[in-house]
């Protein structure tokens, strides 16, 4: 089990790492008003990854419980998007950069208003709803049950507040936009192989339960 977590965690490590929604709002956050409000954004964008990771985990337990063959239907569905991610990631790649741009956001938030737009930024993203997804039936997929994918959860919640904690740290000195654009391509590139392996994997399982 402590291996599937480990592939699991990096994929959604990937991500977290790479361009989209939850980095904007962090950095735009950060680089008009500073570190405690960015960090408080963080926080509610964690606060909304264990909101879906549970609502995924215990949602598709009884939907999977009720309709055994919805399992290799999420497989192909959960394969097939993290596939398509990573396919996205890989020509992000070679093209040379990644496609996110921030811009500082000038009005004034509260540590309590930070933390609902986190929470709002996440829980509003259905490429997030999609991840959290895709991750569950990849666990359902190696046999685990709901609660071990519950589990999970707070395992990406913890790592979003480390990776995100870091760029809003870095984002809020006023130095990482240059920084994070020499090195996002790298970040795409890490972001392609994970779930390019992930997606691939839970096809393949899918292709292989069909064919039996």
């Amino acid at each position: 089990m402590l291996s599937i977590y480990a592939l699991t965690w990096l994929g959604v490590l990937a991500a977290q790492i790479s361009p989209g929604p939850n980095l904007a709002a962090v950095a735009s956050v950060g680089l008009a008003q500073g570190r405690k409000p960015a960090l408080c954004v963080v926080a509610g964008i964690s606060s909304g990854m264990l909101v879906w990771s549970a609502a995924t985990a215990l949602g598709l337990g009884a939907l999977i419980e009720a309709f055994p063959l919805s399992l290799l239907f999420l497989k192909f569905v959960g394969g097939g998007y993290l596939l398509f991610l990573g396919i996205k990631a890989a020509r992000a790649t070679l093209k040379g950069g990644g496609s996110a741009t921030f811009a500082p956001d000038p009005r004034s938030l509260t540590n309590g208003l930070a933390w609902r737009r986190g929470v709002l930024v996440l829980l509003t993203n259905p490429k997030a709803a999609l991840m959290w997804a895709a991750v569950a039936s990849f666990l359902f997929g190696q046999g685990l049950s709901a609660w071990h994918v519950l589990a999970f959860g707070p395992m990406g919640a913890l790592s979003g507040l480390v990776i995100y904690g870091t760029y809003a740290w870095l984002f809020s000195t006023g130095v990482a936009m240059r920084g994070y654009s020499r090195f996002s391509r790298w970040f795409e590139g890490v972001f392609a192989a994970a779930f390019g392996a992930m997606g691939a994997s839970l096809v393949w399982a899918g292709v292989r339960e069909a064919k039996n």
